[in-house]
């Protein structure tokens, strides 16, 4: 049993199963720096350890991620038993902000129109993958509310039996106005993305204006009854790191999800370790002011550490790729705006499903390309400085 279990579960850089103590980290020059101070205070505070030392386990069971009945394909199981139910579709590359951990200065080159998949293109695969036994469909981009035909793809995809959450991750710059039709279409879940709340800093990030816009956006998509609205803010050293704090204080009053994310790489954005600020690190900020912050169960499957402080609507989460992955519980796929099937955000490989849609392929076909791929899954992805030595291509043309 313990070896079964083994495959599933993943410990954390530095964790130690049998004694339950953090003993090494591979990010050597980040410990080095923040041992002294810190280990110090750690020590003696015992509630703060237990606190931390459940921050880095999760207690859900795989089990209740498989499938109760025989719906579920082995087209959506990879070599090491990962269910595939979570499905990403990025509708087009185009985005109205221009944000500098997405893409390089002088933008990126675009697939001209004829080879994005059409709408007809779009809902015939997610049909394939949902009769499949994907339950979840998250539309991405670029920046999906500038598609136009966004609410009637919305609407269809809404009614594929089978499928429970259709939800969409928007840099919420045009979503306020849109929101009240997107939710008549069946849209149930929101992620909105935001990474300073100083209107002059998200000029400097995005490299052009709109901070009201999103901040208009997230108070429509609450009054709309979106629970939780979740926040997607990427933190970076030197930009936004000294924001943490205020981030939190926006879920005491209202259900927002704070999802605090690490610092990436892709092709383009001038990733350097010296930006990124490590979950532990945060975990440390948010602790040192909200000191009745909670860890909650998560699903196995999920992306995110999450967390409660008491008194407050809304509740933090953290995303730890780069620090701590959560490959082995990855249920998600991605159908990127050309066509392409990629089964890893950070591996390079992937796969057109629009070539063989376009010389007339049965569903049969599809589903067997669709496997093999999903076969080919990795374990985990490389560590970050692996990543980011690996040709990718730039976030823009993945889909956040």
């Amino acid at each position: 049993m313990r070896r079964y279990l083994s495959k599933f579960i993943h410990y954390p850089i530095g964790f130690n199963p049998s004694n339950s103590f953090p003993l090494n980290c591979e990010m050597g020059s980040y410990c080095a720096a923040r041992s002294t101070n810190r280990q110090a205070s750690f020590s003696g505070n015992m509630h703060e350890y237990a606190t931390r030392a459940f921050a880095t386990t999760s207690c859900a069971s795989l089990s209740e991620d498989q499938p109760k009945d025989n719906s579920v394909s082995d087209m959506l199981v990879d070599s090491f038993g990962r269910l595939h139910t979570y499905l990403r579709i990025s509708l087009t590359e185009r985005c109205n902000l221009r944000c500098q951990y997405c893409m390089p200065a002088d933008g990126v080159e675009l697939t001209p129109s004829p080879q994005l998949l059409t709408k007809t293109e779009i809902l015939r695969c997610a049909n394939l993958f949902v009769s499949s036994g994907v339950n979840k469909i998250r539309l991405t981009g670029g920046e999906p509310t500038i598609r136009k035909d966004i609410e009637d793809i919305c609407l269809e995809l809404s009614t594929l039996k089978g499928l429970k959450t259709l939800s969409m991750t928007t840099n919420g710059i045009a979503l306020a106005r849109k929101l009240p039709k997107l939710k008549e279409c069946g849209l149930n879940s929101v992620n909105i993305s935001l990474d300073t709340l100083v209107p002059a800093k998200f000029e400097f990030m995005t490299r052009r204006k709109g901070h009201e816009k999103v901040m208009d956006s997230i108070n429509a998509a609450i009054d709309l009854g979106f629970n939780p609205v979740k926040v997607n803010c990427v933190v970076m050293r030197g930009f936004n790191d000294d924001e943490i704090c205020d981030f939190v204080e926006l879920t005491r009053e209202k259900p927002i999800d704070i999802r605090f994310i690490e610092f990436m790489p892709f092709d383009g954005n001038v990733w350097n370790v010296k930006k990124l600020v490590p979950y532990s690190e945060m975990l440390d900020t948010v602790m040192k002011q909200f000191t009745s912050l909670k860890r909650v169960q998560d699903h196995p499957t999920d992306t995110a550490k999450n967390f409660t402080i008491d008194g407050h609507a809304g509740r933090i989460s953290f995303i730890t790729s780069m620090t701590e992955h959560f490959c082995a519980g990855c249920n998600r796929l991605r159908l990127l705006a050309d066509g392409n099937f990629k089964v890893c955000l950070f591996g390079p490989s992937e796969i057109s499903l629009r070539d063989p849609l376009r010389r007339g392929a049965e569903d049969d076909e599809l589903r067997e390309i669709i496997a093999a791929a999903v076969k080919r899954k990795k374990a985990s992805h490389a560590g970050m400085f692996d990543i980011a030595k690996t040709a990718n291509r730039p976030m823009i043309h993945i889909g956040g």
